[in-house]
């Protein structure tokens, strides 16, 4: 019955994500940043607020209570990231095959050469983001444990280790997040919440996973690896701004020819969206919560 009730108030959530949102969904990136926003709303909406109704207790909004349900912030965080990749999949197989499949109006470019032009791109833009965070990375006495490295002495192969996976993510970050900034400001932003992203997905979850088969959600662990946070941060915001530049350039020399000039205006995500206020709300709620709470 328990098990029943979490998919049944998961589908609730999912179907309110897809009524509240749709309009704003024009990629893998921003549905990613939506669900993860979304997550952030329902921890304190559910966990901190109706929960405690339900069972008949007394609203407590204090930082020993949110300390205790922490776990469940990085849980609901996790749901809404993947919630935004589900939603993002159905959408774009919806609109490949019931709005775009008139082959009439066949694009110039296949798939395929986007997708590897994005990953190339991604890759060199995430291994400059990995070499800028490195400095911070090291100072913090981070990097060892990001690498695997036991070891508080940082050698090749951690830096080896660290550039490798900043590059692989630095790929998906192509892959996620094209077309979505319009300007340099935006690509920075938008690249500080893929950083911010990547700290929960990474050092919170899926490196102590690898390590040790066990991921700690509370609050001392992520006071620990608080350091680590700023690194992601810069990170993601130097990968996004280099592969800006890239995108930007080889965007203007497809504006020129006026068979895609259409296809790339549609494309681009226009000013004047709610992407701000995204930016606003998952980029302070994610960086203090975790602050305050440990």
């Amino acid at each position: 019955m328990t098990i029943s009730l979490h998919f049944a108030v998961a589908l609730l959530i999912g179907v309110a994500f897809g009524l509240l949102f749709q309009r704003d969904v024009r990629g893998y990136g921003s549905c990613m940043g939506w669900g993860l926003g979304f997550g952030i709303f329902w921890w304190f909406f559910g966990p901190l607020t109706l929960l405690r109704l339900a069972s008949g207790m007394p609203l407590d909004w204090s930082a020993e209570q949110g300390s205790a349900v922490f776990g469940s912030l990085v849980g609901h965080i996790l749901y809404g990231l993947i919630l935004g990749v589900a939603y993002a999949t159905i959408d774009k197989i919806w609109v490949r095959l019931f709005i775009q499949s008139d082959p009439l109006n066949r694009e110039i470019e296949g798939p395929g050469l986007h997708i590897l032009r994005s990953l190339g791109w991604g890759a060199i833009a995430g291994l400059l983001g990995g070499l800028a965070s490195m400095p911070v990375m090291i100072a913090t006495g981070v990097l060892p444990k990001v690498a695997g490295v036991d070891s508080t002495l940082l050698g090749l192969r951690g830096v080896f280790i660290h550039l490798s996976v900043s590059a692989a993510i630095g790929m998906t970050y192509g892959l996620l997040f094209r077309d979505e900034a319009s300007a340099p400001g935006d690509a920075t932003t938008w690249g500080c919440l893929f950083g911010l992203i990547w700290w929960y997905l990474g050092p919170m979850t899926l490196l102590p996973l690898l390590l040790t088969g066990v991921c700690d959600w509370s609050t001392d662990a992520a006071s620990a690896l608080l350091p680590s946070l700023l690194g992601h941060l810069i990170y993601g915001a130097v990968t996004a701004l280099i592969f800006f530049l890239f995108d930007r350039r080889y965007t203007r020399s497809l504006l020129l020819d006026p068979r895609t000039s259409p296809r790339e205006l549609r494309r681009l995500r226009p000013v004047g969206t709610p992407a701000p206020a995204l930016w606003l709300f998952a980029l302070s709620l994610g960086v203090l919560l975790p602050i305050l709470l440990g």
